[in-house]
């Protein structure tokens, strides 16, 4: 996909799909209680079996908050302020399930909810909420043998710079010595950076939870910085990306490192790469420039692959593209069709009543990862 093209069209589809009230206010049942990413013992923001999401902040002296949130994109949700000096308000309708980043505007002003844990995003720290999700369980904590996510530290002789990432580790492997795992190098999104995918993604629960009911041969989750400069944090700075620094610093870089520091299979055959929004955009491209690095391919929300860009190189293992149903879902499909029609091994997934959010790619990692390494 041409890069200025999905630039703009990813911009259009945050603008359009974040957070946004899904339906006409109604009778809201008051059963609110607080979120559960809440900092301890904040009662504040709420949210509501329907999904509606209630905020109080104390601000005495301030004259407006709004929250981004709420209201359809329509300028978020308007406090009104109280005698006692707290600011309170619903949402207009309920949210959509999953998790949503969010800031105070308070006179003029960006600040983050004091109520809420912070999620790098949106090229800063912002305030996290959950609206619980009717399929959560896939995601949830729970009593199962657990991985670890540990944090490496690689030098980069491209960008003279120790370089972070976050490796997952499927449970049992600092038991058994001999064994060696496939690897999955796993791309955040745009204004993101390499705590997403485990802080916001729960990839790791999630591996967890389908590794203890058999559903997927284990691997090894790699996932890291996506950039290699500052380009993010300027307006509209993504239509300037360009992918080779960062191509170098994966490929050249990354994978030797991990590959000598973990048990790995350090062959094509045993690794995969995916992304999700820019993290997409840049498994399309890399997979394209080094198609001998990999045999799986993944696209969550991050664009598609045509037969014609494919052509004459070594084929895919899997070429798996996602999105959620109000993103672009015919154009997924049809996609995937033209690939399988082609004779590759394509696979489409579309995430119900979902946008351009992290409930889509929680579902898509779901539906992935039992596809990876399994010959």
């Amino acid at each position: 996909m041409n890069l200025k093209r999905f630039a703009i069209l990813l911009m259009a589809s945050l603008a359009g799909s974040v957070c946004k009230a899904q339906t006409s206010p109604g009778e809201i049942k008051e059963d609110f209680h607080a979120s559960s990413l809440n900092q301890p013992g904040r009662d504040y923001p709420q949210v509501n079996s329907q999904g509606y999401t209630r905020f109080r902040i104390m601000a005495p002296k301030a004259d407006s908050i709004r929250v981004t949130l709420g209201l359809g994109g329509r300028g978020g949700t308007k406090l009104t302020k109280g005698a006692d000096g707290y600011f309170s308000g619903t949402t207009e309708g309920p949210m959509d399930e999953g998790f949503h980043y969010y800031h105070l505007i308070v006179d003029g002003g960006v600040f983050n909810d004091p109520g809420t844990l912070n999620y790098y995003g949106s090229t800063r720290w912002e305030s996290g909420i959950e609206i619980p999700a009717h399929d959560q369980d896939f995601y949830a904590l729970k009593d199962v043998p657990h991985g670890n996510v540990q944090q490496i530290l690689f030098p980069s002789k491209s960008t003279n710079t120790q370089r972070r990432a976050f490796v997952y580790t499927p449970p049992g492997y600092d038991k058994e010595k001999s064994k060696k795992y496939p690897v999955l190098y796993l791309q955040h999104g745009w204004g993101e950076d390499e705590t997403a995918w485990s802080n916001q993604g729960h990839a790791n629960l999630i591996m967890d939870n389908l590794i203890a009911e058999g559903k997927i041969k284990p691997f090894i989750i790699v996932m890291t910085y996506g950039m290699t400069n500052d380009i993010k944090m300027k307006p509209g700075g993504l239509r300037d990306f360009k992918i080779d620094a960062f191509e170098t610093v994966l490929t050249d870089e990354l994978v030797p490192y991990v590959d000598a520091s973990f048990r790995t299979v350090a062959d094509r055959a045993h690794r995969a790469m995916a992304g999700l929004s820019m993290g997409g955009m840049e498994t399309h491209l890399i997979t394209l420039a080094k198609p001998d690095e990999f045999a799986y391919y993944g696209l969550l929300s991050g664009g598609i692959y045509t037969p014609a860009e494919l052509k004459d190189k070594p084929k895919a293992k899997l070429i798996f593209i996602s999105c959620g149903s109000k993103e672009n879902p015919a154009g997924v499909n049809n996609a995937a069709a033209a690939l399988k029609e082609a004779g590759y091994n394509a696979v489409s997934f579309i995430s119900e009543n979902t946008a351009h959010e992290f409930l889509t790619w929680r579902r898509s990692l779901k539906e992935l990862a039992p596809l990876l390494f399994k010959d």
